[in-house]
């Protein structure tokens, strides 16, 4: 990485948060990121992670979200340590005037990229297992803590930064299909259970040789579980159209980390969020080729129509599992 001089806001909230005594430090902006400006930051204890949230994203629509989403990221970032040790980075301050989070840097040469590894057809069927026990434990953690609700005052933000720009402008996209959309929009309101992530993507989690490692909580609130299981299940949907090849395998991996999840899952009954589960899955598939944040790897117009006509017949009539989804996918991807 290509060293410079870092910010003055970054270097002022390293110096208030007790992580520096310098009035110049040395960096590298990390790249990547839609939603902040990271940088991989040289302090006399070593190197950190400062990253601040942008008010407008970097997207081609006009997508804006709260900077002060940084704070209850760095909320979660303690609620997830305490509830499976190791599962994201460690936080080493907050400046909430600033807007400025700064957590240990984790290190590319001992941390891979989730992400880069599925699109390389190198899919270990153990991370997704450990995927969805990590998940579960954050979720049942927080369920059984009702009174953390009020420290993620969130519900605004989410609904601006995640159900706007994924539901609702699809609907808008997708007239016919709106009020499928919308009830998915109220059933994730009026299930808030839980403490959930908000964008567990596979470019969201490193993998470490103590297993996965959450990153970028900035959407995470007080909500529905099925929210964050979707989403994730989702991407490995989407992943099938990227790389072809590890169809098969992204599918196995669809199945583990659902399982374990719901194994996992003793706050409310696994059955019944799993049908939460199979109704939103379709909204997000459909809402990663038509809502404010496509998918970059999805640009053929006969595999956009896939997803479209699928995700169509999914919302209509939603499948009673999520094993129903996996089989009917793979169906889909051999006709």
């Amino acid at each position: 990485m290509s060293s410079q001089e870092v910010p003055k806001e970054f270097v002022r909230a390293l110096q208030e948060l007790g992580l520096t005594n310098s009035s110049a430090l040395q960096g590298s902006p990390l790249t990547g990121g839609v939603s902040s400006d990271i940088w991989c930051v040289e302090t006399e204890h070593g190197f950190v992670c400062a990253k601040r949230a942008l008010s407008k994203l970097r997207v081609a629509a006009d997508w804006r979200a709260p900077v002060e989403r940084n704070l209850y990221e760095a909320r979660w970032l303690q609620v997830a340590q305490m509830a499976f040790t190791g599962c994201a980075p460690e936080l080493l301050g907050q400046h909430e005037e600033l807007g400025v989070l700064v957590m240990r840097y984790l290190s590319p040469s001992d941390f891979r990229l989730w992400k880069k590894e599925l699109h390389a057809g190198r899919v270990d069927i153990t991370t997704a297992k450990e995927l969805g026990e990590i998940l579960a434990s954050i979720h049942s953690y927080a369920a059984k803590r009702p009174e953390m609700a009020t420290e993620f005052p969130t519900e605004k933000i989410f609904y601006e930064i995640r159900l706007a720009p994924y539901l609702m402008a699809t609907a808008e996209r997708h007239p016919h299909l709106a009020n499928a959309l919308h009830a998915l929009v109220a059933q994730t309101q009026d299930n808030a259970k839980t403490l959930v992530h908000g964008d567990v993507s596979p470019k969201n989690i490193l993998l470490g040789k103590n297993g996965p490692v959450l990153l970028d909580a900035e959407c995470a609130t007080w909500s529905d579980p099925a929210f964050d299981l979707a989403f994730c299940l989702n991407h490995l949907l989407l992943k099938c159209l990227w790389t072809p090849p590890s169809t098969s395998d992204f599918l196995i991996s669809f199945s583990a980390l659902a399982q374990a999840y719901l194994k996992g899952v003793d706050w409310e009954q696994s059955q019944a969020l799993e049908v939460r589960t199979t109704r939103l899955l379709p909204g997000l598939l459909l809402a990663r080729v038509d809502g404010k944040s496509p998918v970059e790897y999805i640009t053929q117009d006969t595999q956009k129509n896939l997803v479209r006509r699928v995700a169509t017949n999914w919302l209509v009539k939603p499948p009673s599992q999520l094993q129903d989804i996996a089989h009917a996918w793979a169906e889909e991807l051999h006709t």
